[in-house]
């Protein structure tokens, strides 16, 4: 296990007119759970193979602790990958496609066979140790793949590419929490790549959203929901995503559609912002609450554990996430938590104009 550190590395595939990762620098903690979040094209995928070796970066270096393994291959990082698909030996049972790291590296039966069963019972693979492996349907050979990636105890860190792809939907919440599970267990770095925010907030200690090529934020899951930091990540996160409206700061005060909003909390040169506020911290109203504004109810979504009630101001949609059957027709929406974004990097909070609010 070890402290991963990046300097400056930037990946180019096309001689550097295009960058798939910028140059970033970034520090992973010894023995924490990671989620790179983000859309496909990204460059998470490509961030995890400069880290496992499977590409030397444009720019920039790897450390590994005190160790720099920029030109080091992959054999010689000790770390442990799991890919999207499969990667087993389909003739071998499943007990020995999970003996098989910790044979080859001349670790003592008893321990071997200590570590399998306790991996396998962790994955609910008990019933299945003396199975070929080609014999298992791909779901739960994806399974044994995970178990190959951490029945070692001593990596440095387990990098896992979106490893839950073929799994059946039904085991994957089970499968997140096992995983949790061991790494605690453990302590490994693991460091999971997805573009599902669900996978990523149930399972990592702390998130780093990219896009673009670039991270846009890193932290706890509560923080990224409650706190974005970067207009991208309150669209990414949640479902549905941040309510993202056009408005203007002038005269201390911030208007949407010409209508006032509210203030900024504190002070902002006067000029364009969007104002996000996310579904589940907007409010509908019978009378006008600061900050807020006034809406168009134009259809209500029913989904069974809450409503979507969606609206219309200045001509831009707005969704109030609200308890199941809650009266549509409010005409004003209150906005209990609100930012403010310039250039789509947060430059502010709402707040309520002075003597008024709930």
């Amino acid at each position: 296990m070890a402290e991963i550190r990046l300097e400056g590395v930037g990946h180019s595939y096309d001689g550097g007119r295009t960058w798939a990762l910028r140059p970033t620098t970034w520090t992973w903690a010894d023995g924490r759970a990671y989620a790179l979040l983000g859309p496909s094209g990204c460059g998470k995928t490509t961030l995890l193979n400069i880290v496992s070796g499977l590409l030397t970066p444009t720019v920039g270096r790897v450390w590994f602790g005190d160790r720099d393994v920029t030109g080091v291959p992959t054999a010689r990082r000790d770390i442990a990958q799991v890919f999207q698909f499969p990667v087993l030996y389909e003739e071998m049972s499943v007990y020995d496609n999970l003996a098989f790291p910790l044979r080859n590296r001349g670790h003592p039966k008893a321990a071997v066979d200590e570590r399998v069963r306790r991996v396998a019972r962790l994955l609910g693979l008990e019933d299945q140790l003396g199975r070929r492996s080609r014999r298992l349907d791909p779901g739960r050979q994806q399974i044994v793949s995970l178990g190959r990636g951490l029945v070692r105890p001593e990596v440095a860190a387990v990098l896992l590419d979106e490893p839950l792809t073929v799994v059946d939907p039904a085991l994957k919440w089970t499968l997140r929490s096992k995983l949790k599970e061991i790494q605690r267990d453990t302590r490994h770095t693991l460091v999971y790549v997805t573009h599902d925010q669900t996978e990523a907030l149930t399972f990592a200690d702390e998130v780093v959203v990219l896009n673009e090529g670039r991270i846009v934020q890193t932290g706890p899951p509560a923080e990224l929901f409650l706190s974005p930091a970067h207009e991208f990540v309150g669209h990414f996160i949640g479902s549905p995503g941040m309510n993202v409206l056009p408005a203007e700061v002038a005269d201390g005060l911030v208007r949407v559609g010409g209508v006032v909003a509210g203030r900024p909390a504190r002070e902002l040169p006067p000029g364009p912002v969007r104002l996000g506020v996310r579904p589940e911290f907007v409010r509908p109203t019978a009378r006008p609450l600061s900050p807020g504004v006034a809406a168009r109810v134009t259809g209500v979504d029913r989904m069974g554990s809450h409503d979507l009630v969606r609206a219309e101001v200045g001509g831009h949609p707005l969704v109030a996430r609200t308890e199941p059957g809650a009266a549509p027709a409010e005409p004003y929406f209150h906005f209990e938590r609100a930012f403010l974004f310039r250039d789509e990097v947060r430059c502010g909070e709402l707040a309520a104009l002075e003597g008024s609010g709930p």
